[in-house]
Parts: structure tokens; C-alpha cells; sequence
């Protein structure tokens, strides 16, 4: 049985507050879809469905989760959306990280950030509405162009950007006891993140070819690798995301982050 090396070396990370992913062998046999898609991608031999450990992003969007239907169907983790900018919070948060955990499923609460609200502001709002009963996973910031958004289409210089998000990471660590981890898109992942934040764990988009081929030397530790996918439990397209590791990796890793 062939094997190909997902990452030559685990992901070390220097700082003691940021537990590391282990990236070992995935097996390049022949594996169905775990979850049904309903545009699958062609991603060759690096097909996320050589890892056996997935998970799933959520928001009010998703409307009614049946969470308890979500984790028998063989969900690990799911992404949950808490808050966005200095003011809005996301109606179906509370309720779905309270049955995710009930049901099993270690949620990480995410904040969508906007540059036109300072870091410090964004921070205090999502320290506001986010407890740390709702922090089984790290936080998660989710940085991205918002150019179709009515009230921030600002963009920053890089400099700018790496200082406001490093802020906003700092202060999310300190309340919360646990690195976030960072969410990005391919574009701006170019233009603002390429070479900054290498002691921290990424989740990145990549719903087309795989993340090795699109991202400029960036390890991931979560891909997400469709958003059309159907998940038991939540009515429509749902977006699915893989672990980099082996189901021994992820165990050893969830009880690392919980004990934070």
C-alpha cells in the first residue's frame, strides 16, 4: 500500500501555549467520501478523504441542527460562528455551541474580522459574548476580503493588518488561555499573511486543488475543502473541513487543547 508524506516534519511550535498538530502518513488506498458533496472536486491522490478525521463550519445560515444526528454520522469538531466586527453577534451561536457539546462535538467559537473596527474593539466584543465554557476548541479568527460587505471594504497596508491581528490573537490568548487559530482565504493569505504568524495553527480554504499547491509555504492544520457539502442533521450545502493528522493525532491533540 502506497503512502505519501502529507508533511515531511510535524509542525513545531516554539511557544508552550500552542499545542502542536503532528502532520504524519495518509494512506493513498482507495477511500470512499465519507459525506455526500454535491460538487466534488477532483483532488487527485491528496484527496481529503484520506484523513479520517472531519469536521464541519457552521452559522445562523445553517439554520436547525440536529447536533446529536451530526455526531453519529462521524463529525469530530465543528467551527461555530460567534461573532463579527465590534457589534454583531451571530443569533444562532449560543444555541449551537451548547447542543454541539451536549451531542459531543468540541466546538471552537470564530470571529469575523473587519478593519474598520480596531482590534482592541473587536476583542472586547468577542470577550463579551463568547465564555470560556464555549472554548473546548481554540478561538478561531477568520480573516478574509470582504469586498461585497456594505459597511467595510477598507483595506490596510500588510503592515497595518499583521499589527491589528496580532493584537486582536494577543488578546484573545490571554483571556482564554488557548492560541487561536487562524482562518484565511487564498487571496488574502497573498496579499497580507504570507511569511507572518508561523507559530500558529491555520485553517485554510482550498475548495479546488490542494492546499500545498495554492498557499506559499503555509502548513494547514485544518483544510476546508468544499462548501457544498451534506452533513446528517443540517438541512442543505454545509461546509466540511478535514484535520491534518491521523485520529491518534487528533485524540492526543483535543486533550492537550482541553486541558488549556
Amino acid at each position: 500500500m502506497r503512502r505519501f508524506a502529507l508533511f515531511v516534519m510535524p509542525l513545531l511550535i516554539a511557544m508552550a501555549s500552542c499545542s502542536s498538530v503532528e502532520y504524519d502518513l495518509v494512506e493513498t488506498a482507495s477511500v470512499p467520501p465519507r459525506f455526500q458533496d454535491m460538487d466534488p472536486q477532483d483532488f487527485g491522490p491528496k484527496t481529503p478523504h484520506h484523513h479520517p478525521v472531519h469536521g464541519i463550519d457552521v452559522s445562523k445560515w445553517n439554520g436547525d441542527i440536529d447536533w446529536r444526528q451530526v455526531r453519529a454520522s462521524g463529525v469530530a469538531f465543528a467551527f461555530i460562528k460567534a461573532t463579527e466586527g465590534k457589534d454583531n453577534i451571530d443569533n444562532r451561536f449560543h444555541e449551537n455551541w451548547r447542543a454541539a457539546k451536549s451531542a459531543g462535538v468540541p466546538p471552537a467559537p470564530y470571529h469575523f474580522y473587519y478593519f474598520c473596527s480596531t482590534a482592541d474593539q473587536q476583542a472586547d466584543w468577542f470577550i463579551s459574548n463568547v465564555p470560556k465554557a464555549a472554548m473546548v476548541l481554540p478561538p478561531v479568527l477568520d480573516v478574509e476580503w470582504n469586498g461585497e460587505s456594505k459597511n467595510c471594504r477598507y483595506r490596510p497596508s500588510k503592515l497595518t493588518a499583521v499589527q491589528e491581528l496580532q493584537r486582536f490573537l494577543n488578546r484573545l490568548e490571554a483571556h482564554y488561555g488557548k492560541r487561536p487559530i487562524i482562518y484565511t482565504t487564498v487571496d488574502f493569505h497573498r496579499d497580507m499573511l504570507v511569511g507572518e504568524f508561523k507559530n500558529y495553527h491555520f485553517w485554510l480554504r482550498a475548495v479546488a486543488d490542494h492546499p500545498s499547491n495554492i498557499y506559499t509555504d503555509r502548513r494547514w492544520a485544518f483544510w476546508q475543502y468544499t462548501s457544498t457539502g451534506r452533513i446528517p442533521g443540517i438541512k442543505g450545502d454545509t461546509d466540511i473541513n478535514v484535520f491534518a493528522g491521523s485520529a491518534k493525532n487528533w485524540r492526543n491533540w483535543l486533550t492537550a487543547v482541553a486541558e488549556m
